[in-house]
This record gives structure tokens, C-alpha cells and sequence, in this order.
């Protein structure tokens, strides 16, 4: 059975769709982009950087709602509108995630909403 995850602490969806969902033992995330915990109608000030960061916050909260944490997570999907980009966000999800991390796929994209620089969504397993 699926069940919808609503965090307080996470922006609400941009559109019609979950903050995330569970299906059995997984947990998979909407895609997510760094805006601002306290104006969520903005991103975070510092580039990609400061966005990778926050949306691992985000990531956090959605997973703490379930009772999982980031080293939960089996799985992330990176969109970067740049893929030079992809080394400053690869040492913030080095340091964020730990090892093993989680696997991971990269595509350079040429747009994301809010005009961000990255998105990122996961599939975790409790």
C-alpha cells in the first residue's frame, strides 16, 4: 500500500503531487530543489553549493517523518542545469551521505523550476 509524506518542516509541493511517498519498505522522494526555509518562493543565497545543502535538509526532514535518515537512502537522481556543477555537489553528498553512499545518476539538464541550479529526489529502504 502507498502512503503520502507531508513534513512541516518542507515546502509544499509545487505542484500536484506528494512531498514524497512510502510503498512497502520504500521511500521515495519528490524531486526537490533548494528553496528557502524561511520564503519558500525563493531559493537559498550561494549556488548550487548552498542548493545541494538545503535539499538535503530537505531530504532529512522527509526522512525523519518515517523514521529513516539519510543513510537510509539507496538511491539519487542529480539534475544539474551545469555539470560543472557536479564535483562541488559530489563533495557536499560525500560529506552529507557517508559510505557506502547512495548509488547515483547525474544528468545535465537545461532547466529546473525556480530557476535552479540542481534537483535531486531518492528512493530510500527502511
Amino acid at each position: 500500500m502507498k502512503y503520502a509524506i507531508s513534513a512541516a518542516d518542507v515546502p509544499d509541493a509545487l505542484g500536484r503531487y506528494s512531498q514524497g511517498t512510502t510503498a512497502g519498505r520504500l521511500i521515495f522522494s519528490a524531486g526537490q530543489v533548494g528553496r528557502d526555509a524561511e520564503d519558500p518562493d525563493v531559493l537559498v543565497d550561494g549556488g548550487p553549493v548552498a542548493e545541494c545543502e538545503r535539499i538535503c535538509d530537505i531530504f532529512e526532514k522527509l526522512l525523519e517523518e518515517v523514521d529513516c535518515s539519510l543513510t537510509d537512502v539507496a538511491a539519487i537522481t542529480v539534475y544539474l542545469t551545469d555539470l560543472d556543477y557536479a564535483d562541488a555537489v559530489d563533495a557536499v553528498l560525500g560529506r552529507r551521505f557517508g559510505t557506502p553512499g547512495p548509488a547515483r545518476t547525474v544528468v545535465e539538464v537545461s532547466a529546473l523550476p525556480m530557476a535552479a541550479r540542481i534537483e535531486m529526489d531518492f528512493v530510500a529502504c527502511r
